[in-house]
């Protein structure tokens, strides 16, 4: 199974696939992050994030995907573009791979890899113990590949 886990936003999209092999860890394939220009209008970058997640989505083909469901607590202002991206990404899913993506809580797949109030940092450092890598960047993809970690193992809110 390919899994593609996404950390939505609207400037910054962190995105990740693992391919599970049959071990008990899946290898991460590719990570990065889809990134849309602040002067841009707000239509204008959702016709960015749409035009490069179908990219993403037909170079790497992924089977399932994982997205984290936004919380807002202070940071209303933000709340209008993010809630737009994350309906691009979840139109463009079925519309190119026929995808319903799962949608999980950001303290759920934080609490699945061991501490439901991680900072990026701490997200970074479980991530490189779990997947025994030397260096992770500390950006959204590293987000990304701990949402489809926790997918992948079977973590689902039903949201």
């Amino acid at each position: 199974m390919r899994w593609l886990g996404i950390d939505p936003g609207l400037a910054i999209i962190g995105w990740a696939v693992l391919d599970e092999t049959g071990g008990t860890i899946p290898d991460i394939l590719e990570f990065g992050t889809i990134e849309t220009d602040k002067a841009l209008s707000t239509p204008r970058r959702l016709l960015e994030i749409e035009q490069d997640y179908s990219e993403l989505l037909n170079e790497f083909q992924p089977e399932a995907i994982a997205v984290e469901m936004p919380f807002f607590s202070r940071q209303i202002k933000a709340a209008g573009g993010v809630l737009q991206g994350v309906g691009v990404l979840n139109m463009v899913s079925l519309r190119e791979r026929d995808i319903e993506p799962i949608f999980l809580h950001q303290s759920s797949w934080k609490c699945h890899i061991g501490n439901a109030k991680a900072d990026k940092r701490e997200v970074a450092l479980m991530v490189q113990s779990i997947f025994n890598i030397e260096n992770m960047p500390i950006d959204d993809s590293v987000d990304a590949i701990a949402i489809a970690y926790a997918a992948s193992c079977g973590l689902r809110n039903n949201i």
